[in-house]
């Protein structure tokens, strides 16, 4: 069949050929195909993808996943797409590029550290379990945390894991903030690079977890941890309430930039006896996607309005991050004050320390409220960052009196703790 077939090809070839020499007079039809380049600037950085047919004004679409969760708090994303398109995950970061409508679901799963071992390779982020049953996704980005533009990225490759082992795809394009691969096939997918690469600086997060004092006891622990960006910081949020229990996230601004296996030293303001952190020193591992351990170990021993944390290399002292934190509100026992001077107290604290899409979520019982409108609710989303969004609103609805200021009370349902730490309870 293999030769007979070879034998079609040639003679399905020269019959053409004849035509044209004994019928020059047809018109003759060329196709043309064009590859259309976009390049996307996302969150992560700019995006630049190649892939025949998509439309020039093809723009990239960020979605919020639908999230599931099983008996033991594993957790599962799907996307349903309705048209084909270029969308980015709000949660994981991944780009799916996809010819048609479909239905993808996802989740990070362990390594096989041995399997990699086994052909020297380490992880170079978390390991994606991708499915669509439609077989609509044809391309797929996932986030990595080199410096491209110094070099790094040279040794990436993306592992495909599957029932009958492993494949490594060398990618189609790495961009600043992902690594492109066409795809047919579905199951594992995460980046990973050689055992013996060079340890290059990466782009890296230093995350905060706070265990607030109970009552009576006044001491607190705020935990750090050093590890790369390109984390599922929602996974990490996960696995640490498994491991630790209730912690609160403190949402700052995480960005940095680490040097695997080097040693780096956290220090605090103010320092004295009622502040330790431990260990002094630590290491950076830039092989973190699985287990989400403490990097530094800050003990409070007493209540505290802000903190400056200092994180430092050791062997130059050079400061690669540095924040000032809001980690627990002065205005304990202020119960009894009207709403708009609590808000006024706790104002710092909750624009440090609310979350992004708590905030959001707040907006929106506000604006149901009528303690805000609908002009201001776009004033709000216009802000450049965060802070500011989180600014605008607080003063916004605290300069309406008392009664607009008493719908922040749903801030409680968001947060409890993060409320009760701003004595809004």
């Amino acid at each position: 069949p293999e030769g007979g077939g070879r034998e079609r090809s040639r003679h399905t070839h020269s019959t053409y050929k004849r035509g044209q020499n004994s019928k020059r007079h047809r018109p003759q039809i060329i196709v043309v195909i064009i590859i259309i380049t976009i390049t996307i600037t996302t969150a992560h950085g700019p995006l630049s993808l190649s892939e025949p047919g998509p439309s020039p004004d093809m723009k990239l679409k960020e979605f919020s996943p639908a999230i599931a969760a099983d008996d033991s708090d594993d957790e599962t994303y799907l996307f349903q797409c309705s048209c084909a398109g270029l969308y980015q995950c709000s949660v994981t970061g991944l780009v799916f590029l996809m010819k048609a409508e479909g239905d993808v679901v996802y989740r990070t799963v362990p390594w096989n550290r041995k399997l990699l071992t086994q052909h020297h390779k380490k992880p170079a982020g978390p390991l994606f379990d991708i499915k669509c049953q439609q077989q609509s996704v044809c391309q797929l980005c996932l986030p990595h945390c080199e410096l491209i533009s110094t070099g790094g990225g040279q040794f990436l490759q993306v592992a495909h894991v599957n029932d009958e082992g492993i494949e490594f795809i060398t990618p189609q394009q790495i961009t600043e903030s992902h690594v492109v691969i066409n795809i047919t096939g579905f199951s594992g997918y995460g980046n990973v690079k050689d055992e013996d690469s060079p340890p290059d600086p990466v782009q890296a997060l230093v995350l905060l977890f706070y265990k607030p004092p109970v009552d009576p006891d006044l001491s607190s622990q705020l935990s750090v941890l050093l590890l790369p960006r390109n984390v599922v910081i929602r996974d990490v949020q996960r696995t640490r309430r498994k491991l630790i229990g209730d912690e609160r996230y403190i949402d700052t601004s995480p960005h940095c930039k680490l040097h695997p296996k080097q040693v780096y030293t956290l220090s605090t303001v103010p320092e004295d006896d009622l502040i330790t952190v431990e260990p002094k020193e630590a290491d950076f591992d830039d092989e973190y996607y699985d287990s989400y351990f403490t990097s530094f170990l800050v003990s409070l021993r007493r209540i505290l309005t802000d903190v400056n944390l200092s994180l430092k290399e050791k062997s130059s002292s050079t400061c690669v991050w540095e924040r000032k934190l809001c980690i627990f509100s002065p205005t304990v026992g202020t119960l009894n004050h009207p709403p708009s001077e609590r808000l006024l107290n706790t104002r710092s604290c909750f624009i440090e320390g609310i979350s992004e899409p708590n905030l959001n979520s707040l907006i929106d019982k506000l604006l149901e409220k009528k303690a805000i409108t609908d002009a201001e609710r776009e004033a709000a989303d216009a802000k450049q960052n965060k802070r500011e969004k989180a600014r605008f609103v607080i003063d916004t609805v605290r300069n309406k009196g008392d009664a607009a200021s008493s719908e922040f009370k749903f801030l409680h349902e968001l947060d409890k703790i993060f409320c009760g730490h701003l004595g809004l309870n």
